[in-house]
């Protein structure tokens, strides 16, 4: 049985980034929810922005801005980033959130995440409630401990984080690699 709740927006889970922007000597670091990638060649994602918060117009005039995947031993930090304003505090000061500069883009990169995606907006969409930025991902770097042997790379044991109708968790058992339904058997 099944019960009809109307429209809504429980898309669940989703990832907890922090994304990071800087403009004129200012810079920030904010929880980000709704993004994710819309186009492979090129690549591609987006965010979506209430234009009220801290970070909307540092990223509406620089067009740059860092996505930084997160760990559950960032949680508190993803919680804080979401909920205290950049207008009111120094969130990477706050949070002991180290940064490094990136190669692409002006915005910083998070130390401790384990894969940032560094973007330059191509596209602005007015939604309502929020703007989408539609970003070309220019260059993206990760933590030499998620890179085999190869250089590929393994994000499985990263902890990685997600967000879920008001509760973060911690990705953990994978179910199987792309393809392994369709795959032929030695």
């Amino acid at each position: 049985m099944r019960r009809e709740l109307g429209g809504g927006t429980v898309l669940a889970p989703v990832p907890a980034v922090l994304v990071t922007c800087s403009y004129e000597g200012r810079r920030n670091v904010f929880t980000v929810g709704w993004t994710g990638i819309v186009n492979t060649r090129p690549p591609m994602l987006y965010i979506s922005v209430r234009p009220e918060r801290f970070s909307y117009e540092m990223i509406d005039k620089s067009g740059e801005f860092v996505v930084n995947l997160t760990t559950s031993a960032m949680v508190k930090a993803v919680d804080l980033c979401g909920n205290k304003s950049g207008r009111d505090a120094d969130k990477f000061a706050l949070c002991r959130l180290d940064t490094q500069e990136s190669e692409k883009v002006s915005a910083p990169i998070i130390a401790a995440s384990p894969l940032a995606l560094e973007c330059r907006v191509n596209r602005r969409v007015e939604l309502g409630s929020h703007t989408m930025f539609i970003a070309d991902i220019v260059g993206m770097s990760a933590d030499e401990r998620f890179l085999d042997s190869k250089g590929k790379l393994n994000l499985e044991q990263a902890g990685l984080m997600a967000y879920a109708h008001g509760q973060y968790s911690v990705l953990g058992k994978g179910l199987g690699r792309i393809g392994y339904s369709v795959r032929k058997r030695k």
